[in-house]
């Protein structure tokens, strides 16, 4: 497109931003993260303890900072005794 900004097209075209999309589900997937962890009263190094990460990853995680990988995610999940489950929603 040449301004840097990748779109998807609809069937009825409607576009909408990748970036924007990307960014929306992560910060959603964060913020269940964070509050289940601080409902189990777990801190962020415990919870880099059980999963095996580097705690640092899991402070850049929580602050939106970092992407993690689908492993880092069921690592995450495993060690609050949860499974990752990817969903796709009819709009």
């Amino acid at each position: 497109m040449g301004n840097g900004m990748d779109y998807i097209y609809l069937s009825d075209n409607e576009k909408i931003l990748i970036e924007t999309e990307q960014r929306n589900t992560r910060l959603a997937v964060i913020e269940q993260y964070v509050n289940i962890r601080k409902a189990r009263g777990m801190t962020q190094a415990e919870l880099a303890r059980r999963a095996g990460i580097p705690r640092t990853n899991i402070t850049r995680f929580e602050s939106g900072t970092y992407n993690p990988s689908l492993e880092m995610l069921v690592k995450i999940a495993a060690a609050l005794n949860m499974k990752l489950q990817i969903n796709l929603a009819e709009e």
